[in-house]
């Protein structure tokens, strides 16, 4: 009982004085400022992360609508949530290594020996194939990075979710913009023929020239040529929300406020750059894979150390069938290896410098991906600081255009000024207007990607 007591002591010490050769973790500091430009430098009250989508969305019904169908029918986070179950079973199938196999087996033999006679053999029972002693944490080790991968596919997940709620939302929003600046351009159109029919019944009348009736059919042409690129541009915007829904979707869509009147949720506050460790899965995901590189150089250096299986049977064998349940028919092994390597012509070292470089790779895409988070929501907050300004001075400008051809055109019918100047003055409040309506949606663009790039799109209160 004390030799038992003893070797289970010495058995214990060895287990607790190997255990896992990894390196400790340690998150690489972030390599950007403490704070944002254009940006107060302070923590947000809510970040953008605990924003859920509808909450966001939830002024326009359309496009929530849009979203929860795309959430729904979107191959990309399909297959995003299909890697994860992939990943998940790997997991499982490493962490099993960790635990005894057991089987249940019957195994019968027939075999003749030196004298030429049949032997039968017959056995039953339950046998533990090869399972590794884990002393230095090799299948530990392989199963923390199975772990690491599993958690990363869920943070990819997360980032393939609002990267699409982002795109719906920004897809329709150049769909509205089309549609907006279709009506404007058929306007227009109409207007110009009738200015041209005007022009051409003032030539016929011999009080235009025919200089007027030819720079009159330029302006038509050309908003023919405008109004055809909206019609192209329309259709492959809607193309392009279909695809991202995954499912068909009934066009023309309902009715909605233009986009000079448009408000898609509101000012997120940007909050510190630290923040996003916390709030952008692709960051966490790039964390997770730092993690799974650095166990996996903990197995690769236990490969360097002694490796012990055990194999063992327990059941019942006889030399005839009918007797192998009988009495004093039990049989059993037990069968311990040790395999220390010795000479693999550099294959383990060669192993441990690939874990090596990959947790060197890995440290390099954790930190390249914090710079891009940072980048992304410094443009997105540049954009906020000069958009509105912009579209508050175009705005003018179409003002300024709108009374400029209204002076024009009294000028031009008192025989003040000639019919160039009025055509110059249609042609210049034409480009004004649509430029109205791309910076309206360059403004409304740029609040959903800052949303999108502070981590908003995925959040806990959207119940996946």
């Amino acid at each position: 009982m004390r030799r038992a007591r003893a070797w289970c002591a010495a058995f214990a010490g060895l287990v607790a004085g190997c255990g896992s050769l990894a390196p400790s973790f340690e998150r690489p500091p972030a390599p950007v400022a403490a704070s944002f430009p254009a940006s107060t430098g302070e923590a947000a009250d809510v970040p953008a992360a605990s924003i859920a989508w509808r909450d966001f969305y939830a002024h326009d019904p359309v496009l929530e609508g849009l979203v929860g169908q795309a959430l729904q029918g979107n191959r990309d986070l399909r297959l995003a949530v299909l890697a994860i179950e992939q990943a998940r079973a790997q997991w499982q199938i490493q962490r099993a290594s960790q635990v005894p196999t057991v089987n249940a087996s019957g195994i019968a033999t027939r075999q003749t020996d030196s004298s030429g006679g049949i032997t039968d053999a017959f056995l039953a029972g339950f046998t533990v194939p090869s399972f590794e002693l884990d002393f230095f944490g090799r299948v530990a080790n392989l199963s923390d990075a199975a772990r690491a991968q599993y958690l990363a596919t869920e943070e990819a997940r997360k980032t393939v979710q609002i990267a699409l709620v982002a795109s719906v939302a920004n897809g329709y929003l150049a769909l509205r913009a089309d549609e907006e600046a279709l009506a404007l351009t058929q306007r227009t159109l109409a207007s110009r023929q009738a200015s041209l029919q005007l022009t051409k019944l003032r030539f016929d009348n011999g009080v235009a020239s025919a200089i007027d009736v030819a720079q009159a059919t330029t302006l038509v042409e050309g908003a023919r040529v405008a109004h055809a690129a909206l019609k192209r541009q329309k259709a492959q915007d809607e193309s392009l929300l279909v695809l991202l829904v995954g499912a068909p979707i009934a066009f023309p869509l309902p009715a909605a406020r233009t986009l000079a009147t448009s408000f898609v949720g509101g000012d997120v506050p940007a909050g510190l750059p630290s923040e996003l460790l916390a709030n952008r899965p692709d960051i966490r995901q790039a964390e997770q894979q730092l993690r799974a590189a650095t166990a996996n150089i903990g197995a690769a250096r236990a490969a360097f150390f002694p490796r012990i299986t055990l194999t063992a049977s327990a059941g019942v064998a006889s030399g005839d069938l009918f007797d192998l349940f009988k009495p004093g028919t039990l049989a059993w092994a037990f069968s311990p290896q040790i395999v220390l390597p010795i000479f693999d012509g550099g294959r383990n070292q060669a192993n441990l410098e690939v874990a090596q470089a990959q947790q060197a790779i890995a440290i390099a895409q954790y930190e390249r991906a914090i710079q891009t988070a940072f980048r992304e929501v410094a443009d997105a907050l540049a954009g906020r600081a000069t958009l509105g300004e912009q579209f508050e001075a175009q705005l003018a400008l179409v003002q300024a255009e709108s009374a400029r051809m209204t002076l024009a055109e009294l000028r031009y019918k008192s025989g003040i000024a000639n019919y160039l100047d009025l055509l110059d003055a249609q042609r210049s409040l034409f480009v004004a207007q649509l430029g109205a309506v791309q910076v309206r949606l360059a403004q409304l663009q740029n609040r959903v990607t800052l949303y999108k790039v502070l981590g908003g799109g995925w959040s806990e209160a959207d119940g996946r």
